[in-house]
């Protein structure tokens, strides 16, 4: 559904102006797309989500084990009726999504401030020491 709201916004006429104005597509990424959980077949989080125009970010084992045993199918727009049914379904025993996907949102994006904060530092150190000599 994700993917499907990324196509929306890039078609119709505000986005051919835009496009003629040289505006370009930005591409969704998919990112920590590794399976952690061992119980899981190790392709899980990659054959859902592909689609023309993504980007999927995975570590080399994921990489390798889709290459070995990954199917290959433009699978981003598949049930798209059944994804809509579960929606609704969690929408009924409280689960509001909007909630969800802005936790999500939250937490990823420390998850990726905190490393870069320490490379920020490591980087400052490294420059004084430099300085120092």
């Amino acid at each position: 559904m994700a993917y499907q709201a990324w196509q929306q916004s890039f078609a119709g006429p505000r986005w051919e102006r835009l496009r003629t104005a040289g505006a370009r597509v930005q591409r969704p990424l998919w990112a920590s797309t590794s399976t952690k959980d061992p119980a899981y077949p190790d392709v899980r989080y990659v054959e859902p989500l592909i689609g023309p125009q993504t980007i999927s970010t995975m570590p080399e084992e994921t990489m390798n084990a889709f290459r070995d045993h990954g199917r290959v199918a433009l699978s981003l727009v598949q049930d798209l009726d059944e994804a809509q049914e579960v929606i609704g379904r969690l929408a009924k025993i409280g689960i509001n999504m909007s909630e969800v996907g802005t936790r999500l949102v939250d937490e990823g994006i420390s998850k990726f401030n905190q490393p870069f904060e320490e490379l920020l530092r490591a980087i400052e150190a490294q420059r004084q020491d430099h300085r120092g000599r």
